[in-house]
This record gives structure tokens, sequence and C-alpha cells, in this order.
């Protein structure tokens, strides 16, 4: 008895290092990247073998999950802001930390709809009555860098009582989509993706910080590719997706 015990024991670690692993590298991602990620994330898998499992929300609810030790392996931050949070409570590895990609700002309303101009009484025409969709201006990247726009433009104090806060960019997307609301602030490549939108007005580069997509590893898990994605999130096959969906990088600005 004791001695078939003994060579279980000994077995043991062999069965379980296979199993260990095969366990998937898990990401988290701003949902703004969604489309880039799943392709990136597929190519990595037929590179490599590894198997990539993606999670996609806003950036402030998945930095407060990174930070609570989620089983995340690398986290994608739509701005530096929610990057830093992560950084200073020791949940991301500060020597990891990259930009991979920025991108633009745009006004969309539905399928059809005409050009506007950027002033008070072209928005409120527009609205007439309704909300602006827009990603939550406290907590979600696309909202903060649409409040600094409307701000700097001198839009803020027109427009702000008729916003319609959301989750997240792809949220406030959805809306203008389905026809909730007649005018919704987004990504330039959010609107690139969906048919049912038109860009009615670009917002200037220089009216708010510039939109940063940072990626690092986090500190709660060691998946032995992580470093290997993330480096792979910066190689070129990477930039070629992003830059196909819209995506600014550092070599194409």
């Amino acid at each position: 008895m004791f001695r078939r015990l003994l060579v279980f024991m000994c077995l043991l670690p062999a069965c379980l290092a296979p199993a260990s692993a095969e366990q998937p590298l898990t990401v988290f991602a701003a949902a703004s990247v969604r489309e880039a990620m799943e392709r990136i994330g597929a190519a990595f898998e037929e590179q490599t073998g590894t198997q990539v499992v993606l999670s996609f929300a806003g950036t402030g609810t998945l930095a407060r999950q990174v930070e609570a030790g989620a089983p995340a392996d690398i986290f994608v931050s739509a701005d530096a802001a929610w990057m830093d949070y992560v950084r200073e409570r020791g949940a991301v590895r500060a020597d990891t930390i990259r930009e991979i990609a920025s991108n633009a700002l745009v006004l969309v309303g539905p399928s059809g709809s005409p050009a506007i101009e950027l002033d008070s009484e072209g928005l409120r025409a527009v609205l007439d009555g309704g909300r602006m969709a827009i990603a939550d201006p406290e907590t979600v990247p696309a909202g903060r860098y649409g409040k600094a726009a409307l701000e700097k433009l001198g839009l803020w104090q027109a427009v702000s009582p008729h916003l319609a806060p959301m989750e997240n960019v792809r949220i406030a997307l959805a809306s203008v989509a389905r026809g909730d609301t007649p005018l919704g602030l987004v990504y330039s490549t959010d609107a690139a993706i969906e048919p049912a939108v038109s860009v009615v007005a670009q917002l200037p580069q220089a009216s708010h910080p510039r939109i940063r997509y940072l990626a690092a590893l986090t500190t709660s898990r060691a998946h032995p590719s992580a470093q290997g994605f993330l480096d792979f999130l910066d190689g070129p096959r990477s930039e070629e997706v992003l830059r196909s969906l819209g995506f600014v990088t550092d070599k194409n600005e």
C-alpha cells in the first residue's frame, strides 16, 4: 500500500505539469480594441499554439478587476490614467508598460446623417430634445477624452445637460446604431466598424489629450507566454492589424 502511494505521489507532478502548461493566456482589454485584439490573439495562437482568452469591458471596470487580483496575464488600457492607477497599486509590472496604438474622436449619427457644425447651435439642432451617447466622462477613457474636447471647444456647458453616459464606448456606439440616441461621441475606429452609423463631425486632435492604448503584464499571474504576447502586441503583425482597423501606431503617425 505504501509503495503504491509513493509511486502515485511521484507521478502526480508529471501528471499535473502538462495541465499547467496548457492553461490559456488571459488578456483583459478595453472594449474599443475588441476586433483588433481578436485578430491579434488569433494570429498569436496560430504562431505559437498558445490559447488566448480575451475579456473586454470599459477600462475602468477592468482596471479595478486587475487591482483586485483577477486572473489576467495582460492588461490593455485605453488611457494612461487607468494604467497609472493599476501601476501605483502594484497590479501591473511598471517595467513592462508600453504604448501600442492611438486613436481619434468623432461624433456619429444614424447611418446617412449629414455633417454638422461643431458649435452649440449645430449640436442642439441635431439633438432636438434627444441625448448624446457618450462613455461615462468620469470613469471611461473615451468619455474623459470627449469631455476634454468639448470643454476645449467651448461646448461642454451647452451639451452636458443632454448627455446619456454609458458603461463603455461600444454601448454608446450601439445606442446610436439602434436609433436610441441621435448623436454619439466615439472613437473613429468604432464608427468604422458599425455600418448603422455615419460620422457627422471629427473632433480636432488638439482638443483633447493624446489617446493612448497601453499594455502591461500583471503581477497576479505569470503565464510563460505572457512576455511573448506583449512583444507580439508591439510587433509588425499586430501593427498591421491595428492599422487596418484605423488605429494610429508610432510607425504610421
